[in-house]
């Protein structure tokens, strides 16, 4: 869909600056259709913009598909830093420097840290990045809630830029999980329920957070899981 008043050289410009700066997606949302969502979640100045630019970076194959041997710490450490602390870096500093450029061009931008949680007791950020990079049209929700790309399935973290821009915006993909439970049966805590994304639904109604804090937190300082990202055929197909 295109907006109204689109710049198409400036909509190019910001295109091509993130591929340059180490993005391997990009996407723009139109957020009408959650605006209630977000400002529940991140209150009425994160609501108050109309767009957001979804950025994502892919992981290292070699990385996730060590995870079935999670528990030795060496490869609980490098997934940690290199699928964690480095990508999130990289995002934060990728979405820095567009804001900049877009608020030289005299638009409003607000970069959202890739990682940082917001509520505690919601256990969530400001705003969901995969809701974000899901109504880009970059991928679909799946029954892991994880944002599923038709390229790296859910091995991709993401950034959002929030943005009054006149950029041109996706639209969100087609479910393609079909029958599919593997990301539901590897799960160690059961924490999926196996129900399908709705934009109307509470995120408990698929997946309970909690139990994978519990998890987290029952084990050693170091300790992961990741199994869902490992498991999806959607990433395992296309390494």
């Amino acid at each position: 869909m295109i907006g109204t008043n689109i710049d198409m050289d400036f909509d190019n410009q910001i295109r091509e600056r993130a591929f340059e700066k180490g993005a391997d997606f990009y996407g723009v949302a139109d957020l009408a259709s959650a605006r209630d969502f977000i400002q529940e979640q991140g209150g009425k100045e994160v609501a108050s913009y109309p767009r957001a630019i979804s950025i994502g970076i892919r992981l290292m194959d070699s990385i996730v598909d060590q995870l079935p041997q999670r528990n030795e710490k060496g490869v609980a450490v490098n997934y940690l830093h290199h699928g964690y602390t480095i990508i999130n870096k990289r995002l934060d500093l990728l979405a820095s420097s567009l804001s900049s450029l877009i608020q030289r061009e005299g638009f409003r931008a607000l970069p959202l840290p890739a990682s940082e949680r917001y509520d505690d007791e919601r256990i969530c950020a400001l705003l969901s990045h995969k809701l974000a990079a899901h109504l880009a049209g970059c991928g679909w929700i799946g029954k892991s809630c994880l944002l599923i790309n038709p390229q790296a399935g859910p091995r991709v973290r993401w950034v959002t830029i929030l943005t009054d821009a006149p950029l041109i915006t996706g639209s969100p993909l087609k479910e393609s999980c079909g029958d599919c439970t593997d990301c539901i049966d590897i799960c160690p805590v059961s924490a999926f329920t196996g129900e399908p994304f709705s934009e109307e639904d509470p995120r408990e109604v698929r997946y309970d957070a909690a139990k994978c804090e519990e998890y987290l937190n029952s084990g050693e300082e170091w300790s992961v899981c990741g199994m869902c990202v490992y498991i999806c055929p959607h990433g395992l197909r296309h390494k």
